[in-house]
């Protein structure tokens, strides 16, 4: 299934595809324009005319008579209403071809959330964009689901500006969430964000957490060192050399234990519910932080933040294996029934989701361990030349697309339509579990012992042999085909 980059050195690696909506004027329309302009001075004293244009409709022009007045040779043209073309050929080219979303209803708002949610609104358009209705099942555990909360802290963090309460009572947070959802789903976002996320609006409510005041808070935690952590998350280092996480887990812990005992002197949880107590806390840390930074501050670090932990999991769902397994088992398998299996399953997990590349091979490691516990011992990666992009959902043209591993957004406007960047596009060999490859690409290893990717001096990323993939509407119902169908 290896596909893609054969001549890295030459830039053949990236590919940039965009859809054109070529225009074409009939012909005869200037000619039209023309006849009708020199007309106009070529009327006056003459009898009723009529000028007709084929395919274009029929203008008829009024012309003075002899008891009109001089004034009113230069009233207006009368052009009659009923037989005026109801549309003109077109004088200027149109755009792109762009995705057509249908225009969705104003939102219906309850009227009770103190919030004026005009005033995150730039975060709130970017969550629509992202959370798209056709791609936000595709995108949602890497893109759409984190903005979605990333969104979600930014308007606590304005909630607690005008209340001093960091989180929301049960009654109010419902209000508000239904606002915020059905803004979003007014916008374009998809209509099952809430589900498709696990988010309700008992996020909002603090939970058990028992601080959730912004007094309580500044008069528990300290905040100079939290903001010193946080305000500016590090994208490259944060996940595997951690600065605002533990200061972050270090504030929830200080919140949680405030008015309970149950925490020995170094902070170690006794139970699963103390954990349940600190997640909850957690996130009135992530409130306070929102209402201290700016909406692009705030958003950035609960993103990155969101991505370290998107990025340690496989997000694909693996079913029944065991025509795999049957194929496959043995100290030598054939390779054609038995690469013709696994490429077959291997494309049932290609309709679920795009995903990252740390999300591949957590994937790929994750899948050959379970097929090692049912019985295989061969690599059948390097034996059916398996590649970290064939874990992901692939495009039109067959070429597999790894989204970074770091924070992305959706683009989408008139003339570049949708799009978002793929990564790691090079065939870049899945690693078997039991093979020492896996140690290699271990994600937070040192830069020395990561393998070399290869580099194109007229690629635009340094070190980078990427594509963007631009999806317009064509490339866009392709893949919801292959996911439904």
């Amino acid at each position: 299934m290896r596909r893609g980059c054969e001549r890295p050195d030459l830039g053949g690696c990236r590919r940039r595809r965009r859809w054109r909506l070529r225009l074409s004027i009939p012909d005869g329309a200037f000619h039209l324009w023309f006849v009708l302009f020199s007309r106009c001075f070529m009327s006056f004293g003459e009898g009723s005319a009529a000028l007709t244009a084929q395919n274009s409709g029929s203008f008829s022009m009024y012309s003075p008579g002899p008891s009109d007045s001089p004034s009113d040779l230069f009233s207006p043209i009368q052009i009659s209403p009923s037989v005026v073309p109801h549309a003109l050929p077109p004088m200027v080219p149109t755009p792109p071809m762009y995705p057509y979303f249908p225009s969705a209803p104003d939102p219906v708002l309850t009227g009770r959330c103190p919030v004026n949610i005009s005033a995150i609104n730039d975060t709130v358009e970017r969550t629509a964009v992202d959370c798209s209705a056709p791609l936000a099942t595709l995108l949602g555990s890497v893109i759409c689901c984190p903005q979605f909360d990333s969104m979600l802290r930014i308007f606590q963090g304005e909630y607690s500006s005008a209340t001093g309460s960091l989180v929301l009572n049960k009654t109010v947070a419902k209000d508000c969430f239904r606002d915020l959802t059905s803004v979003l789903i007014s916008s374009g976002a998809n209509g099952s964000i809430s589900s498709l996320c696990s988010i309700k609006s008992s996020n909002l409510t603090g939970g058990s957490c028992p601080i959730k005041t912004l007094v309580d808070f500044e008069q528990t935690v300290n905040t100079s060192k939290l903001l010193d952590a946080c305000t500016t998350v590090d994208p490259l280092r944060e996940c595997c050399r951690p600065v605002c996480q533990p200061v972050i887990a270090e504030a929830a812990v200080r919140l949680a234990s405030r008015d309970s005992s149950s925490l020995s002197k170094n902070d170690a949880l006794e139970s699963p519910s103390e954990q349940v107590i600190v997640d909850d806390c957690k996130g009135v840390v992530f409130a306070w932080l929102a209402k201290q930074l700016n909406f692009d501050e705030a958003n950035n670090a609960f993103r990155i933040l969101t991505s370290c932990k998107v990025n340690k999991v496989c997000p694909l769902s693996f079913e029944d294996m065991s025509a795999v397994v049957e194929a496959c088992s043995g100290l030598a398998p054939k390779n054609t029934s038995c690469c013709s299996s696994l490429n077959d399953y291997i494309l049932t997990l290609q309709k679920q989701m795009l995903i990252t590349n740390k999300q591949a091979l957590n994937c790929a490691t994750l899948f050959g361990s379970m097929l090692e516990k049912k019985g295989i011992v061969t690599d059948l990666y390097t034996l059916c030349e398996i590649d970290l992009k064939d874990f992901s959902l692939q495009d039109s043209g067959q070429q597999g697309c790894l989204l970074r591993s770091l924070p992305t957004d959706v683009v989408f406007d008139y003339h570049t339509g949708v799009s978002f960047t793929c990564d790691l596009s090079d065939n870049i060999d899945a690693p078997w579990p039991s093979s020492s490859s896996l140690s290699s690409l271990s994600t937070c290893a040192s830069a020395a012992s990561l393998p070399a990717l290869p580099t194109s001096e007229t690629s635009g990323y340094l070190g980078d042999c990427g594509i963007r993939v631009d999806y317009y509407l064509v490339t866009v119902l392709c893949i919801l085909l292959i996911k439904f169908f």
